[in-house]
């Protein structure tokens, strides 16, 4: 069932469900930024590093497959739009296939080990490089400050639970973010799979309509250099302080430009909450 074990969601205006978070959440005004774009493109790469992970994840996934590629990512884009702005009923719903997925799928080790998608060690890191990508992300775009960063990652804990992971294992702050990635980094390393699933990220998928493909191809490049320093490393790129300062000057560039842009049409529960955003920013 879905639960909000981290903090209270707002409560429904009107009789309309607000789902787990709601206008006055930090996650709905994060998430509603054309900026986080690269922050998802981000987590990808993040996600690449974990070996275990990675493996189960292109022995059965079809974001590998080029034809199969973007009908694979329009659907995680569906769930992740649910899982913030829809119902609390569609929540329960999309996350109880999600859950029912990761339980049918498994891996193996090159030794014939096997993988369960679902284990929570392999949840965990999935949920924690996605949510460290947005913090980070809309943080350095000037969206939230450190203390509203705080606030996001400890609203994601509702994320994280209704894909089946217990709350109290996952982190709920900027510092237990840091202080999980320092216990992993000892396991993540580049393997062959990271390295073909990264390469299809940076190729305009085929399957994807050209203007969206050429674009997401340009996120991926650019949510490279956004990657915490030791991660680039990782990728045989600079790990530099300049290369942080720059990227940080140009994530608020182009947030103040995407901010100019008029609103992209989006499904109806996303319009209705950008809606709610703006008028609880003008009562506020």
């Amino acid at each position: 069932m879905v639960t909000s074990t981290a903090g209270p969601a707002d409560e429904d205006v009107d009789g309309v469900d607000l789902g787990l978070f709601g206008p006055s959440s930090v996650t709905w005004r994060v998430q509603l930024e054309p900026v986080l774009w690269v922050a998802g493109m981000r987590a990808l790469l993040l996600q690449s590093l974990h070996p275990r992970v990675m493996r189960a994840t292109y022995q059965n996934s079809a974001l590998f497959d080029p034809k199969k590629a973007w009908p694979r990512f329009q659907r995680t884009l569906g769930f992740v739009g649910t899982r913030t702005f829809g119902t609390r009923a569609d929540v329960e719903t999309a996350a109880a296939r999600v859950r029912r997925l990761h339980a049918s799928l498994r891996g193996r080790e090159p030794d014939g080990t096997p993988i369960a998608l679902d284990d929570p060690e392999n949840l965990l890191w999935v949920h924690n490089a996605e949510i460290d990508s947005y913090a980070d992300v809309a943080r350095r775009a000037g969206v939230i400050d450190d203390d509203e960063a705080d606030a996001y990652i400890a609203e994601s804990v509702r994320a994280a639970e209704v894909v089946g992971l217990d709350p109290a294992r996952v982190p709920a702050s900027r510092a237990a973010l840091a202080a999980y990635f320092d216990r992993v980094r000892p396991e993540l390393r580049i393997t062959d799979e990271a390295r073909w699933g990264v390469g299809g990220l940076l190729t305009p998928q085929p399957s994807a309509p050209t203007g969206i493909a050429l674009a997401l191809s340009s996120v991926a490049a650019v949510s490279f250099t956004t990657l915490p320093r030791w991660a680039r490393r990782m990728y045989s790129l600079p790990g530099l302080p300049t290369t942080d300062l720059g990227v940080t000057v140009a994530l608020r560039a182009l947030r103040n430009a995407t901010d100019r842009l008029p609103d992209i049409p989006a499904p109806p529960e996303i319009a209705r909450a950008r809606q709610l955003v703006r008028e609880a920013r003008a009562a506020g």
